[in-house]
């Protein structure tokens, strides 16, 4: 049995409804972003597998490597609010945008 672009694509649709789900069901932000990046690595597969299956070019893997740098920024940004005792720029970015929406509109502890 040969490894074709259906396998490669069932595959990505599971990572993306295994992220779906955890964006959905969970409460705490970090999690919600756990679950944003498996819906980023579901579309990096896609890119990979299109790529090579229809020209064999690595456009899908340069695709992939802005999303993982996009992914790292997103972790760095997370990290150093974690850290910083007056919040970040992620922690800043998050009251901005949930302030107006109150906790019990989301749904998700900032």
């Amino acid at each position: 049995m040969e490894i074709g672009l259906t396998h490669y694509l069932v595959l990505g649709a599971i990572v993306f409804c295994l992220g779906m789900l955890t964006v959905l069901t969970r409460r705490n932000a970090i999690s919600v972003l756990m679950g944003v990046e498996l819906i980023l690595n579901s579309a990096n597969i896609n890119y990979v597998a299109f790529a090579h299956y229809s020209s064999g070019g690595v456009d899908g893997q340069i695709y992939a490597i802005f999303v993982i740098m996009l992914a790292a920024a997103e972790a760095g940004l997370l990290h150093s609010a974690h850290d910083c005792s007056d919040g970040g720029i992620a922690v800043a970015l998050a009251e901005c945008c949930f302030s107006s929406l109150g906790r019990d509109a989301i749904g998700a502890e900032v």
